[in-house]
């Protein structure tokens, strides 16, 4: 006889999620190579050597006829993706509320930000000019992609599964992340050996990452579905902006929601500063080589796979919010340990960069998959905007902090240890969040663990 067994509605369910879940992971092994590779790594030194062979004899380039010292041209350029970024996100929030056509939206900006960071391929000579912009489209459109992205997870996900849904994709991302830089090592430190000049190699390296976001971005748009929204009545494209003012108006009738979300931005800029910061430290405060840093940014990549795994597990058993309170903890002891570095020794950096590494990818993570919980359903993408909102557009403060303190005290030690306010307060307006209270005003389920 033939198996005649039927699955329930609701076994097809969980098998169509599943299907889904699978797909959305590789949306993080796609742009995370980017990340990793372009920002972290090889962007900004190379670009910077780009911007200081057109500068003038007093080390200046002249974009559009501003003078500007050609070692600030980097960050110029990041601060002026923000801005776009911060201007495009709304818009785009909005229209994929609007329509429920989030895929299309995804490719475009996935897309975008791929063949932006392709064409780096480019970057020879003085181009500085040309490597601005395509930073600046590539990190802007990177920003709208992760908006999109992380909107589907609460539709993708139960309640009960986005701590662990939302920790395997950071973990798929960390992992791409770890494996491209490691062929990009081996191009770079070999690229004699290849025939190959040392500037070739980094642009082969910057390209290379665009082609496997763009390549790696396939999956997810085959698998995500789009779900009908409800009938809105259309809208110009100043839309945007008032339905970004209409979600703060919204988030007023959720207080619990923005109470969260004023923590998450707090901490967060704490660890966006650390992760950008770290390198300086390195370099300036400690002494040690390009080498060094390159390989206690490969440890945190592998470490931040293990560290998103094992926090998704902690989550589980003791619940999103408490995990994440003891991950801040983790962190504010990472920086007290950092303080007491002795310079030129790599070893004691490598156990700093583990400690970042281990509780980097699950404090993220699980901070993602709490706020999924305290949206509104239909608002998916609106409130995600103004999440990501949080993340990039406001990543200025913990840099402000980090350059003053250095500025007052001249000390890179000091300008470190000074992050901790940031996870000090963070800690503190998170722990006052009743999140099962926020997640039944959202109009959610609440998780048995939260």
């Amino acid at each position: 006889m033939g198996d005649d067994t039927v699955r329930s509605p609701a076994a097809d369910e969980a098998a169509g999620r599943r299907y889904e879940q699978r797909g959305w992971y590789f949306y993080d092994w796609a742009c995370s190579v980017y990340s990793t590779s372009v920002l972290t790594v090889f962007l900004g030194p190379y670009l910077t050597s780009v911007a200081e062979a057109a500068a003038d004899a007093n080390g200046f380039v002249h974009p559009f006829g501003v003078p500007v010292r050609a070692g600030s041209f980097f960050a110029y350029s990041v601060s002026l993706s923000v801005i776009l970024a911060v201007l495009v996100m709304p818009l785009v929030g909005a229209a994929a509320d609007r329509t429920g056509r989030k895929k299309p939206l995804l490719a475009a900006a996935a897309y975008t930000g791929a063949a932006a960071t392709a064409c780096m391929f480019l970057l020879d000579g003085e181009r500085y000019l040309l490597g601005g912009a395509l930073l600046v489209v590539a990190n802007a459109a990177q920003s709208v992609a992760m908006m999109l992205y992380n909107s589907y997870l609460p539709q993708i996900a139960t309640p009960q599964e986005r701590d662990a849904v939302s920790s395997r994709g950071w973990a798929f991302g960390y992992a791409a992340g770890a494996l491209v830089l490691v062929a990009n090592l081996i191009l770079y430190s070999a690229h004699d050996g290849f025939g190959l000049s040392e500037g070739t190699a980094v642009r082969i390296c910057l390209a290379s990452a665009g082609l496997w976001w763009g390549a790696f971005t396939l999956v997810p748009l085959r698998r995500l579905r789009d779900r009908r929204a409800p009938a809105r009545e259309a809208s110009s494209a100043l839309s945007g902006f008032r339905q970004l003012a209409a979600t703060v108006r919204d988030m007023r009738h959720h207080p619990l929601t923005l109470a969260f979300l004023l923590a998450y931005l707090v901490y967060n800029d704490g660890i966006q500063t650390v992760i950008s910061q770290a390198s300086v430290y390195g370099s300036k405060e400690l002494g040690l080589g390009q080498s060094t840093l390159i390989v206690a940014v490969l440890l945190v990549q592998v470490l931040a796979v293990v560290g998103a795994l094992a926090l998704g597990r902690l989550a589980r058993i003791h619940g999103a919010k408490r995990t994440i309170l003891g991950s801040l903890v983790a962190w504010t002891l990472t920086l007290a340990a950092g303080y007491f570095l002795p310079a030129g020794e790599p070893v004691w950096f490598f156990v700093l960069a583990a400690g970042i590494g281990l509780v980097l990818g699950g404090s993220q993570a699980l901070s993602r998959s709490l706020f999924s919980h305290l949206v509104p359903p239909g608002k998916e993408a609106e409130y995600f905007s103004a999440y990501e909102l949080s993340d990039r557009g406001m990543s200025w403060l913990g840099p402000l902090l980090f350059g003053l303190t250095y500025q007052l005290t001249g000390s890179y030690r000091d300008a470190i240890i000074s992050l901790v306010a940031f996870f000090a307060l963070g800690f503190a307006l998170l722990a006052r969040v009743p999140v099962r209270r926020a997640v039944a005003a959202a109009g959610n389920p609440v998780p048995e663990k939260i």
